[in-house]
């Protein structure tokens, strides 16, 4: 008798990783609610950083998003 093949159900990788799993993985199944209080959470978080280091807390993520914001430029101007 041949012996039967097993493979496991495969997540995505993103379930596997520690934070960014749960995050992806409640994204995907949870409630509908969920991207609000993500959102929510994350405003709170730079809002916290705000009060703890200052303006660099409030300017830099704006800084992160100019290449970003470049990108989305040409994007639009290519057609």
């Amino acid at each position: 008798m041949a012996l039967a093949e097993f493979s496991p159900p495969r997540t995505p990788w993103i379930y596997r990783l520690p934070i960014l799993g749960a995050i992806a993985r409640e994204w995907a199944e949870g409630d509908d609610e969920y991207p609000i209080y993500l959102l929510i959470a994350l405003v709170s978080l730079w809002g916290i950083a705000v009060m703890t280091w200052g303006l660099p807390a409030l300017y830099l993520p704006a800084m992160a998003f100019v290449p970003v914001m470049f990108v989305v430029l040409i994007l639009i101007a290519a057609g």
